[in-house]
């Protein structure tokens, strides 16, 4: 007889806050709502407007990857991000919905591949293997939600792309538009907004690329058409709104590296608490929708899928 043993982090599907109590807006404020001084704004509509794939949602949920918290609310979730393209503060959905344009939206695969390739956004999503996954997100100001993603693996990606044996990283890079993207306009910020990854970072089971959130196409504030999600590192390193995937065998640069030249925020970007940014620690993180304050997991409770990948890394700053 085969015994599953789940992961510490996992749960059964039963105990998975159901769609209808997320959204609920009366629970959420029993629960604790924003954080203080804030306040809940009226439901946006999420869905891509005539989004060409909305018919492949909801995606059935892949249930390896559950969690040992409630989904946080989407109102929350839609109202509370980073997106520097659009501004400083969380409050970016308004100028995001606004003025971010996901169609047409072609992505390119480059560097060391067989065979360079611009795809259309939708012929490339049709081609992927959609799933929901139930994931942590923790940024490294110390905020953590829970998001049920839906996407495919960005192995599948990877071998959609080709590379070539000698490429040992993926750089990826958002779209460069300063009519689109207002703080684009800033000289002081090194955009376009890049980020990188290792081949065995990309080929990890966890590492995903996502087109919807809430069983529904992606919201433009949670970086449509397409973004990363890597729940095990800081959430800085989920690049939105990507256009080019570039395989190298020189590690990139990352946005956030380059600005602090590589004093508060590096390459590797792994959850830790016993390691400090800088300027605060990483001990303990805030729930966004419960306002509690519960202790750092080691790489955000992933650390049974990504570990081995950094034995033998110790020089390296894994944590920063």
């Amino acid at each position: 007889m085969l015994i599953k043993r789940r992961r510490g982090w996992e749960i059964p599907e039963s105990q998975v806050t159901p769609e209808h109590i997320y959204l609920n807006r009366r629970q959420v404020i029993a629960a604790g709502g924003l954080a203080a001084g804030s306040v809940l704004l009226p439901r946006m509509a999420f869905a891509q407007e005539a989004d060409p794939t909305a018919d492949l949602y909801p995606a059935p949920r892949n249930e390896t990857y559950m969690v040992d918290r409630e989904i946080t609310p989407e109102d929350i979730n839609g109202h509370y991000n980073n997106f520097y393209e659009y501004g400083t503060s969380k409050s970016v959905a308004g100028p995001a919905d606004a003025m971010l344009e996901t169609r047409p939206w072609t992505v390119a695969l480059d560097g060391m591949v067989e065979a360079e390739q611009t795809v259309d956004i939708d012929t490339l999503i049709r081609a992927m293997p959609l799933e929901e996954r139930v994931y942590r997100h923790r940024c490294v100001e110390t905020w953590s939600m829970t998001i049920p993603f839906t996407g495919f693996p960005m192995s599948a990606l990877v071998n959609y792309a080709r590379p070539l044996s000698g490429a040992a990283y993926v750089r990826m890079e958002t779209f460069y538009d300063p009519g689109m993207a207002p703080l684009q306009r800033q000289p002081f910020y090194p955009w376009p907004y890049v980020e990188g990854l290792t081949m065995a970072e990309a080929m990890n089971d966890l590492t995903f690329l996502v087109t919807g959130t809430y069983g529904h196409p992606m919201a433009k504030v949670h970086g449509a058409p397409l973004r990363l999600s890597t729940p095990w590192k800081y959430g800085f390193k989920s690049v939105k709104s990507i256009v080019k995937f570039t395989f190298t065998d020189e590690r990139p640069v990352s946005f956030w590296e380059e600005l602090s030249d590589g004093q508060e925020y590096g390459f590797w970007a792994n959850v830790n608490p016993d390691v400090p940014h800088p300027r605060w620690s990483q001990a303990t993180e805030t729930i966004l929708h419960t306002g509690d304050r519960v202790p750092t997991l080691l790489y955000n409770g992933y650390g049974d899928y990504v570990a081995a990948m950094y034995e033998g890394l110790e020089g390296e700053m894994l944590f920063r």
